[in-house]
């Protein structure tokens, strides 16, 4: 019976330093069990690095590199290369149900805000008045007659004050988003 005794409390005493190790506020941090993985000693982006002689954490690329599935596009955001483009830039991606469905989920996630769910220039935020300028209609008559080559470069380098979009759209999307408004938006 002593036994059992000593240990119950035992039990109890580890009970007990477990519960008040488990109490963590700024005044009773506690115990980290490993410490280097809770606190980084990694340099944050944009603060001082006395590694490097200009003192900067954030490194310039090599001169020349680019990402590995880079495309060079040789248009730039004028309105002749623009219409070249139209004429030049074709793509022979078949029309799938997989691209199409693709398609609107990039038109969802980048399109979507300022042209509006149905295409029809009336997104959020023109609707909402936090931007006053309206954005183009890609469900117009004027948009149905224009080549797909020009959407694509339009996507890319941007048009008038739309952004470029190229940097953040993958070539292939920026097709699938083109059948997308084709073949969904159009026929609406």
């Amino acid at each position: 019976m002593q036994h059992f005794r000593n240990w119950s409390a035992l039990l109890a005493i580890v009970f007990v330093i477990s519960l008040a190790s488990c109490d963590r506020d700024n005044n009773h941090p506690g115990y980290d069990f490993m410490p280097d993985m809770a606190y980084s000693h990694a340099y944050e982006t944009n603060s001082e690095n006395p590694n490097f002689k200009d003192g900067k954490t954030m490194r310039e690329p090599v001169i020349g590199t680019v990402s590995r599935d880079f495309v060079a596009y040789p248009y730039q955001k004028t309105d002749q290369d623009r219409a070249l483009a139209g004429k030049v830039i074709t793509t022979n991606m078949p029309y799938t149900r997989e691209n199409i469905e693709r398609g609107k989920l990039v038109f969802q996630a980048y399109c979507q805000i300022c042209h509006g769910e149905a295409g029809d220039g009336k997104g959020f935020l023109f609707t909402s008045g936090k931007y006053p300028y309206p954005p183009a209609s890609l469900i117009n008559d004027k948009m149905k007659n224009t080549p797909d080559g020009e959407v694509f470069h339009v996507i890319t380098v941007g048009f008038g004050i739309m952004g470029a979009y190229g940097s953040q759209i993958r070539p292939d999307d920026r097709w699938k988003t083109i059948m997308y408004i084709r073949r969904e938006l159009e026929k609406k």
